[in-house]
């Protein structure tokens, strides 16, 4: 059985579709797991959302074990978690960063992702449909390291 790709979700993620569409859109975190789930085809998908910082680190210690790649958005911990940065660092497979806006055109504060270092790959700003972007990045990297 394959391992699957886990797609983890940090703080207010929760609230899309609802929280400032006119930076996040209206596409629900819901359909967001619909898309995910659509780009991955057989590719088993874990995917979760907490607004809980020990979760989330909890979670990545599971795909540790179990998980054959990470797509994470850490949202608002993306800029001061080091507990979050930590458990990625240990993870061995590839790791995605999302982000549904640019970081890099938003305020100061939401410009430097701590994650950014432990991430194989970095996708930001293309909206919701950056969740299949990455599911299906994330596919060609699995097979690339299993050939």
């Amino acid at each position: 059985m394959n391992k699957p790709i886990y797609v983890l979700n940090g703080p207010n993620l929760n609230r899309l579709g609802t929280r400032e569409p006119e930076i996040y859109g209206r596409t629900t975190l819901a359909e967001l797991e619909t898309m995910c789930r659509k780009a991955a085809g057989a590719q088993p998908i874990e995917f979760r959302q907490t607004n809980a910082e020990h979760e989330l680190v909890d979670w990545i210690h599971e795909a540790i074990d179990a998980g054959s790649a990470i797509v994470i958005n850490p949202a608002g911990l993306s800029f001061r978690s080091i507990p979050v940065l930590d458990a990625l660092k240990m993870f061995p497979g590839p790791i995605i960063e999302l982000h549904i806006s640019n970081i890099h055109r938003r305020e100061e504060i939401y410009r430097h992702s701590l994650m950014s270092t432990a991430a194989t790959a970095v996708i930001m700003g293309l909206g919701p449909e950056g969740y299949a972007t990455a599911v299906s990045a994330m596919l060609r990297l699995l097979k690339k390291k299993s050939a």
